[in-house]
């Protein structure tokens, strides 16, 4: 499995992408790995991936060298264990509050994979102001690879919209969070992850995240602007 892949690079200092498709379409999360993608994110919380999707997926996208991260709509133990049976390369469980729940993802996983859990990628989503303040314990968690900064679900725990106006920035004190988050983690020795825009990632890479999850609408959206333009233009 190539979580074992992108754990190896993590654990070099590289960077690692994983793009959203948005759809449940094996063809378009490949597509993606082809133009560059290091991981294609299989969302079963917000999407509509089927339990056999993800299989297909998930052997497409390795063909071509790529990895594919599945989260559940929650950290409830059968369906980490279905997923990963399914042949996730990566699980990455949301709204993870404290180091019992990490420590229950990590056995979860080891249950599943009993001979192989070592070539999953495991990712804690921390998306709740309680969840920071719980990090220096979570962290201690042996079996997370990736502690992940949401920065939507935060900002909503925070009272904010989960995403500004397109081109606009999160507000500060968000922000300012997720920079909290991100420092405890490196302190710690660990990977931090978490979502960017184009504009964002070096920012958030200076700063030693590792692992960026990047959706595809603003290149598409920007791409057709752009037609649309040469278009009014012609």
């Amino acid at each position: 499995m190539n979580g074992a892949k992108l754990r190896a690079r993590l654990a070099a200092g590289e960077a690692v992408t994983m793009v959203t498709p948005h759809h449940a379409s094996s063809g378009l999360a490949a597509r993606l790995v082809e133009l560059g993608a290091d991981s294609v994110f299989v969302d079963c919380e917000h999407g509509t991936w089927s339990f056999e999707d993800v299989r297909m997926t998930a052997q497409i996208v390795r063909s071509v060298g790529g990895a594919a991260i599945v989260r559940p709509q929650s950290h409830e133990r059968p369906l980490i264990i279905r997923y990963l049976n399914a042949g996730a390369d990566g699980i990455m469980v949301p709204m993870v509050d404290t180091a019992e729940e990490a420590r229950a993802i990590v056995e979860a996983v080891r249950y599943a994979l009993p001979a192989d859990h070592e070539k999953r990628l495991v990712v804690a989503m921390i998306e709740t102001v309680r969840a920071i303040d719980n990090l220096e314990a979570m962290l201690a968690v042996e079996g997370i690879d990736v502690f992940f900064i949401g920065p939507g679900d935060l900002s909503q725990d925070m009272g904010f919209a989960p995403a500004p106006p397109f081109g606009e920035p999160r507000p500060a004190v968000v922000t300012e969070k997720v920079a909290e988050a991100v420092q405890k983690i490196r302190a710690a020795g660990k990977v931090a992850g978490t979502l960017a825009t184009l504009d964002e990632i070096p920012h958030w890479r200076e700063r030693g995240v590792q692992f960026f999850y990047v959706h595809s609408d603003p290149f598409l959206r920007r791409g057709l602007a752009a037609v649309m333009s040469a278009l009014a233009s012609a």
